[in-house]
């Protein structure tokens, strides 16, 4: 996005890129339906990037949902809403976008071509100020009016994004949040029983929700959504949890273990519940019992048996209250090579509002390496296009060319 503004602008554009070609993760993120933004209102958009919202909302108002629609179908690519409110490519890929992204790059309508050097991996700055990259025939220097870097961050390092670049940064004086798995699963504490795991990992809780208690002093509920995710060989991953990973994630920094409660009936009342669980059940199993009065079987029952004490499936008020409000602990975040994205990145204190490093004029920053995070959505990709775009018109300023 930063180099298609300045190419447009007139000026000659010159892309580095790590991989043997462009967009890998552009692709990747497109594996499941590209998911390019978000059709919701204004303020709940940009409530999305919590603590950073104050930096991002600017940029994102000037690049918006609406505006990134219209940016795709310049490129002869359709967009849909979907019914959670997520827009797609009519097609739902990747690919057809990226195709025609490049070749406007390569061949504008107005303004300069984009130059793209691959397999040139960044590994900082020489004494006197180029820029070094290691190549397959070698160290190359480049000299640069105006940079941008748009690193990512520190997950799928096999597609670029490994966060090499932080020790760079640091090095010229620039502060760096450390990297954060973000969008990530959780291990269970103690881990799930050989025969939970292995009968169903890989299987979805569907239609159930999940609540975040504040500590002590606050009982008020700190996340609370309905919604889906998928039980690991090890814990847990998937949309819900994703969409709680931040409060998760920053739990466990502080206590060392995060918690969560689990409604396996969402729709259902407690008092509703208690009263079919109470229900005679004759000769029935109880386990007959709650998948005929509650349809409660498979993943959910199962849950029950791992995580609540024996003495509850005797008690029927235990068991219910289980059902409605089943404790999870969980004790690790997965590795964040693993994470959808990663929390995070160059400090917005180090830059100035168009993304400029200040203390290295000409040095701007874009994208993922930026310390923000937001779920998944729309909001990542709809979010680095605006930082991208904003880092593109401030070096347009820094240069004299606005």
């Amino acid at each position: 996005m930063a180099a298609q503004q300045i190419s447009e602008a007139g000026l000659s554009v010159h892309l580095f890129d790590a991989m043997p070609s462009v967009g890998r993760k552009f692709l990747l993120a497109g594996k499941g339906g590209l998911n390019l933004t978000h059709s919701e209102e204004s303020a709940a958009f940009v409530s999305r990037f919590g603590s950073r919202r104050p930096q991002l909302e600017p940029l994102i108002q000037d690049f918006d949902p609406a505006a990134v629609r219209a940016w795709a179908q310049s490129l002869g690519v359709e967009t849909f809403v979907g019914t959670s409110g997520r827009v797609f490519p009519v097609d739902m890929k990747a690919a057809p976008l990226l195709r025609a992204w490049l070749a406007r790059l390569r061949h504008p309508v107005r303004g300069m071509p984009v130059h793209f050097h691959m397999r040139h991996r960044w590994t900082g700055w020489n004494g006197e100020g180029a820029l070094t990259f290691d190549t397959p025939s070698g160290a190359v220097e480049v000299h640069a009016q105006a940079v941008v870097l748009a690193l990512g961050g520190a997950s799928w390092a096999r597609l670029g994004s490994d966060g090499a670049w932080v020790a760079s940064l640091q090095s010229r004086g620039v502060d760096v949040s450390p990297l954060l798995p973000a969008n990530c699963g959780f291990d269970a504490a103690g881990g799930w029983t050989p025969f939970f795991s292995e009968k169903f990992a890989g299987q979805p809780f569907k239609t159930v929700a999940l609540t975040v208690m504040g500590d002590q002093a606050n009982s008020e509920p700190i996340f609370k959504r309905k919604g889906e995710f998928v039980a690991t060989a090890t814990g847990v991953e998937g949309s819900l949890i994703y969409a709680a990973s931040q409060v998760l994630r920053d739990g466990l920094s502080r206590e060392g273990r995060a918690d969560f409660l689990l409604d396996l009936l969402p729709d259902m009342p407690y008092e509703r519940v208690l009263a079919e669980v109470r229900h005679p059940r004759g000769s029935r199993s109880l386990s007959s019992h709650l998948k005929s009065r509650l349809h409660l079987e498979g993943i959910k029952a199962a849950v029950l048996r791992e995580r609540l004490p024996k003495s509850s499936f005797d008690d029927p008020a235990a068991l219910a209250a289980g059902i409605k409000s089943l404790p999870i602990s969980l004790e690790a975040a997965r590795p964040i090579d693993e994470a959808i994205s990663s929390a995070g990145g160059v400090r917005f204190e180090e830059l100035s509002a168009e993304l400029m490093v200040e203390r290295l004029p000409g040095l701007f920053c874009a994208g993922e390496m930026l310390d923000w995070e937001a779920p998944t959505g729309g909001y990542l990709l709809s979010a680095s296009l605006a930082t991208g775009r904003r880092a593109a018109h401030g070096v347009l300023d820094y240069l004299g060319e606005k």
